[in-house]
């Protein structure tokens, strides 16, 4: 009977070079930071009564959100790292939606307005 040497090797680590324990520490305090300006918003402004809920504090809690998927999608989902072909391939059908959303709400401000009066 002989003895073999045998090597283990995780075969399957991936590791991106970028992302280091520095990045991710640095990424998880810009998420920190948007998040505590949201609840500043939110709960310092809107509920004390210095500035009203009104279509720019909606928009500043869309704008905040959207930075924070796309740092949460960029780093943590790795689609920084990923050819320009995958992020099209995943961009285009994102567009279109967003797009038919666009569209669906014009035409139910149409059918609101005209049509059920």
């Amino acid at each position: 009977m002989s003895t073999e040497n045998i090597t283990t090797e995780n075969t399957y680590e991936h590791h991106e070079p970028d992302m280091t324990k520095g990045r991710i520490w640095k990424v998880f305090f810009y998420l920190l930071g948007l998040t505590a300006l949201e609840f500043i918003i939110a709960l310092g402004f809107v509920e004390t009564g210095l500035i009203e809920k009104g279509f720019a504090v909606i928009a500043a809690y869309i704008i905040l959100t959207l930075l924070k998927a796309f740092y949460i999608v960029a780093y943590f989902m790795h689609l920084k790292f990923e050819t320009k072909v995958f992020k099209l391939i995943l961009g285009i059908p994102l567009f279109l939606l967003i797009y038919m959303v666009i569209l669906i709400l014009i035409e139910g401000d149409y059918l609101g307005l005209y049509i059920y009066k």
